[in-house]
């Protein structure tokens, strides 16, 4: 009975060693190693006695002592610097990780994740990452414009695949990208409002200085540009569901507001859109939106909400697999994923301007 005002303590259970397998299997420590560690010097019939032992004790492999003796630690990385409060309400990045996981669960490599406050502090913890020898290889996620990380990667000989931008100068050689091609995405949003007739667009974008933020931006500017489009403009925002509604509350209360509004995801989208209902403004018949990101969020509002459609859970397979490929040998590659396509659905119709005249009567 454990005295009053005394804390209960959970003694943790004792993991079998070497020795356990051992003396159960009745062979000499020297002979287990050679066995787990698949070296020459005992018999098969000994050899799979040993596995045996080992699997009903429930043995498995220090990943510290691997890591010391050379092996691989059976772990990759990856590291988010994100505000923390964005990451609960955006699906991009669960359906990624999701992705991501199922490829390295069928090679049993575990996936060792950390959200940080900067890059700054991801640069760091990749570094001590290298020198603890914790992963084996780290997915590089929302690459900067200007950004240290494949410069530091490369250097540290830390295998690396970058998530969302081709890689450029010297790091190119170094290490492998996964991405997608983000102007002609935005290219066929724009083809898709204008050849509805609006004239007037804002791009609701996420967080300034990531490279597919910067991306969007530009094309947007050049395809606005060509299409005669002089009013499409962008604001930058966290990618939360709170700065996507401030968002639009100040883009609604311009003095000509535009008649098309499109957001760099889905949350930011369904936000935009409550924003119009407060205020009265009908979408699609005065206001049409698009997300970026398609999710459930955008098939079950109301109106379904235009979106762009891509396998994000397959990015995220893809990069995974592109990693272990790396640590198996394989060659730095750039990979580019399927463009996504936009879905069309209520959420965007022809403005007020341009809807066709009905004769009275």
């Amino acid at each position: 009975m454990t005295p009053p005002g005394d804390t209960a303590r959970t003694t943790p259970a004792r993991r079998p060693t070497i020795k356990d397998i051992a003396r159960r299997a009745g062979v000499s420590e020297s002979a287990v190693s050679f066995a787990l560690n698949g070296r020459p010097g005992v018999s098969q019939g000994t050899r799979d006695r040993i596995h045996r032992v080992a699997e009903e004790l429930g043995w498995q492999p220090n990943s510290a002592a691997r890591a010391l003796s050379g092996e691989r630690a059976g772990c990759v990385g990856l590291v988010l610097a994100r505000p923390a409060h964005t990451l609960g309400v955006e699906s991009f990045f669960l359906q990624l990780v999701s992705g991501v996981q199922e490829v390295l669960a069928s090679r049993k490599v575990a996936l060792l994740f950390q959200v940080v406050e900067d890059i700054d502090a991801e640069c760091e913890l990749h570094r001590r990452w290298w020198a603890e020898k914790r992963v084996d290889g780290v997915l590089v996620v929302d690459p900067r414009a200007h950004d240290p990380r494949p410069e530091l990667l490369a250097s540290l000989g830390l295998p690396a695949v970058v998530i969302g931008a081709p890689a450029t100068g010297e790091e190119a050689a170094a290490l492998s990208t996964v991405w997608a091609d983000d102007s002609a995405a935005m290219a066929s949003v724009l083809a898709h409002l204008h050849g509805l007739g609006h004239r007037r667009v804002v791009h609701v974008a996420g967080l300034p200085g990531l490279a597919h933020t910067e991306r969007r931006i530009s094309s947007l500017r050049t395809e606005a540009a060509a299409l005669g489009l002089d009013d499409a403009r962008s604001v930058t925002t966290d990618y939360s569901d709170a700065e996507g509604a401030e968002a639009t509350r100040h883009i609604l209360d311009a003095p000509e507001p535009p008649t098309a509004i499109v957001y760099d995801n889905d949350v930011m989208a369904v936000a935009g859109a409550s924003v119009a209902s407060e205020r009265g403004i009908a979408v699609p018949a005065e206001l049409s939106i698009v997300a970026w990101d398609d999710s459930a969020l955008c098939r079950v509002t109301h109106p379904r909400l235009t979106a762009l459609v891509r396998d994000t859970s397959g990015f995220g397979r893809l990069a995974a697999q592109e990693l272990l490929d790396r640590l198996d040998g394989g060659p730095v590659r750039s990979i580019q994923a399927e463009l996504p396509h936009l879905e069309p659905r209520e959420s965007t119709a022809p403005p007020p301007a341009a809807a066709p005249h009905r004769p009275e009567g």
